[in-house]
C-alpha cells in the first residue's frame, strides 16, 4: 500500500537539497520577488489561474522563502499538491467512516467514495510529476499534473448532478488541488518551452 505520510516527509527533506543540485544553471532571484514575478507570467497565460492564490500559498510556507528558482517553487506546489490531497483522503474517510442516516445522503456518500478513489490515484499521480519533473522531463510531468487536475473536477462534477439539492463538502479542497497543480503545472509549460532560460 502506498505510505503518503512517508513520501511526504521524504519530499520535504530532500527537495530542498536537491533543488539547487539538479537546476545549477537556473536563474536566482530572491523569494519574494520570484513568487511575484512567476504567479504574475502563470495569471497572465491562463484565465483559470489565481494569482491571489498563487502569491498566497507560497510566501506562507518556510521552504518556498528558502526557494530562490522557479523548480523549486513548482517543486513546493507539487508538495502542498501532495498534502492537500492526502488530508482530503482522510477527511473523505472520516466522513465515510461516521455516516449515519442523518449526516450523509447515499448520493453524496456514492460521490464521496468516487472523489476517494480519484484521490487516491492523484496522489500516486503527483508523486510520479514529482520525478519526472526532478528529472527535468517538463513536458511528461505537465501532463500527469494535467491527470491529477482531472480528480477535483470530477470529484465536484459528481455533486453537481443534484445541483441544488447536494453541497459538496469537498468544494475548497477540490480548488485548493486544482490550484496548487496549477501553479506546477504553469511553470512546468514555461520551462519545458524554455520560456525563462
Amino acid at each position: 500500500m502506498f505510505q503518503t505520510p512517508f513520501f511526504i516527509i521524504l519530499f520535504l527533506l530532500v527537495i530542498p537539497h536537491q533543488t539547487a543540485q539538479h537546476y545549477p544553471n537556473s536563474k536566482f532571484i530572491s523569494s519574494p520577488e520570484i513568487i511575484n514575478q512567476t504567479c504574475a507570467k502563470c495569471a497572465e497565460l491562463s484565465d483559470v489561474f489565481s494569482y491571489d492564490f498563487c502569491a498566497a500559498s507560497l510566501q506562507t510556507i518556510p521552504v518556498s522563502h528558502a526557494t530562490t528558482n522557479r523548480q523549486g517553487l513548482a517543486l513546493v506546489a507539487m508538495e502542498l499538491a501532495l498534502a492537500n490531497a492526502t488530508t482530503t483522503v482522510l477527511t473523505i474517510k472520516e466522513m465515510l467512516n461516521t455516516n449515519d442516516s442523518t449526516s450523509l445522503d447515499p448520493f453524496s456518500s456514492i460521490c464521496l467514495k468516487d472523489c476517494l478513489e480519484l484521490y487516491s490515484d492523484g496522489i500516486a499521480t503527483l508523486v510520479d510529476a514529482v520525478g519526472a519533473f526532478m528529472s527535468q522531463k517538463y513536458e511528461t510531468a505537465g501532463v500527469l499534473l494535467s491527470a491529477v487536475m482531472e480528480a477535483p473536477v470530477t470529484c465536484e462534477e459528481g455533486f453537481e448532478e443534484m445541483k441544488g439539492q447536494v453541497e459538496s463538502p469537498v468544494v475548497k479542497e477540490n480548488y485548493d488541488l486544482f490550484q496548487l497543480c496549477d501553479i506546477a503545472l504553469c511553470i512546468a509549460r514555461l520551462l519545458s518551452s524554455h520560456w525563462w532560460v
